[in-house]
């Protein structure tokens, strides 16, 4: 489900003023197009975000501490199969078991095709300090917490072939339109299911861990807090993790190859395809073993790092494989203005020539394979 919405500021201000008198109470029962502070805020690839807040004259008539003077408002993007609504509820569930557990914004209302959440003042970051130690590993203590969660889900990692078959469905499809540039002919000019056939053995045979994963830990979803100076500490950085929507138990090894992979992936590019790829920006065997290591103390887990480090090398084709379809589906689709043709292309080309790598190099990999696992190893 989702709101049809246009780029038009004054149809998307009188949009944001009704939904704040219908879904908030106080103050906000009186906003008015003409009278709401109104931002489209930047950035998102999958939904469109806007921070609301209240004039100065309805702040001063606020006599509840805990009516919130300013929200985010979330419309959804373009969902796709007959689970879209599914999905929806599902993340809809998660944002607010994360709300309550102070490990994501607070939620203030959900409506049909978008929620309003906490307005936090905090600015995303970027794609290179990723690759600053000690956010590395705030990161990574961060996607801890979210691992050791309890969340009343389907258990089995499930997820993410579920998700890549409802996806091929529509790229089948949509690849047999005219309007597919021939560069994305040449790229999938494979079989596609026996791809993800290969792919969902190959990973099944590294025995990974299952946890709750968050499956989307890029720069522009890791929010730095700038409440005040305390926030503004470069010694020690306060950070919030948001956009929930991939949410789900999945194998503990795909959400950290995914977020060593966004190392690479610049999203602020102010020219079309409005990205750009970086891959000598990988991190390092030494950052990659930083990030992990503060994973495990964080977890309280004894186990090998280089273990770990090995799962994330093969974890990384399929981070590859499922953007490079997602980039597939959401182009000539999706109302946020990305080339999300030339993405999907840029994703599925590194997925194979990391799969040709790793088939002339099978030492990357191990000597020794581990034996496939029989059943879900939830942690």
């Amino acid at each position: 489900m989702s709101l049809k919405v246009s780029g038009d500021s004054n149809e998307m201000k009188e949009l944001a003023s009704r939904i704040c008198r219908d879904y908030l109470y106080g103050p906000w029962k009186s906003v008015t197009p003409q009278n709401i502070g109104f931002k489209h805020i930047s950035g998102g690839l999958s939904n469109l975000l806007y921070h609301i807040s209240l004039p100065e004259s309805l702040v001063k008539e606020t006599k509840d501490l805990t009516e919130p003077k300013e929200v985010l408002i979330r419309i959804y993007g373009q969902t796709h199969g007959e689970h879209a609504l599914e999905a929806l509820i599902t993340e809809s569930v998660v944002f607010t078991l994360l709300s309550e557990r102070g490990l994501g914004p607070k939620l203030h209302g959900v409506f049909p095709g978008g929620r309003i959440e906490q307005y936090i003042n905090a600015r995303p970051l970027i794609t290179k300090e990723l690759a600053d130690e000690k956010l590395s590993v705030k990161i990574a203590q961060k996607m801890a917490s979210i691992h050791t969660m309890e969340v009343p889900l389907h258990k089995e990692p499930g997820w993410l072939w579920d998700t890549i078959d409802r996806w091929l469905k529509t790229c089948e499809s949509k690849l047999k339109s005219d309007d597919v540039p021939d560069f994305i002919r040449d790229v999938v000019n494979v079989d596609i299911n026996a791809e993800v056939d290969w792919l969902k053995k190959r990973l099944e045979m590294e025995n990974c861990s299952v946890v709750f994963c968050h499956n989307d830990m890029q720069e522009g979803n890791i929010l730095i807090r700038q409440d005040g100076p305390e926030n503004n500490n470069n010694d020690d950085p306060e950070i919030v993790v948001i956009d929930f929507e991939y949410c789900s138990y999945n194998y503990r090894s795909f959400d950290i190859a995914n977020h060593f992979m966004e190392w690479m992936y610049d999203y602020t590019e102010p020219e079309y395809p409005f990205y750009k790829e970086q891959l000598d920006h990988y991190p390092s065997k030494q950052q990659r073993l930083l990030f992990i290591k503060a994973y495990l103390e964080a977890r309280g887990l004894k186990e090998n790092p280089k273990k770990i480090l090995r799962e994330v090398e093969v974890f990384s084709l399929a981070s590859h494989f499922f953007w490079g379809i997602w980039g597939i589906i959401n182009a000539g689709t999706s109302t946020i203005p990305f080339g999300y043709w030339e993405y999907g292309a840029a994703r599925l080309k590194n997925y194979f020539q990391q799969k040709k790598k790793f088939a002339l190099d099978m030492t990357s990999l191990g000597t020794c394979l581990p034996t496939k696992r029989k059943s879900c190893s939830l942690e």
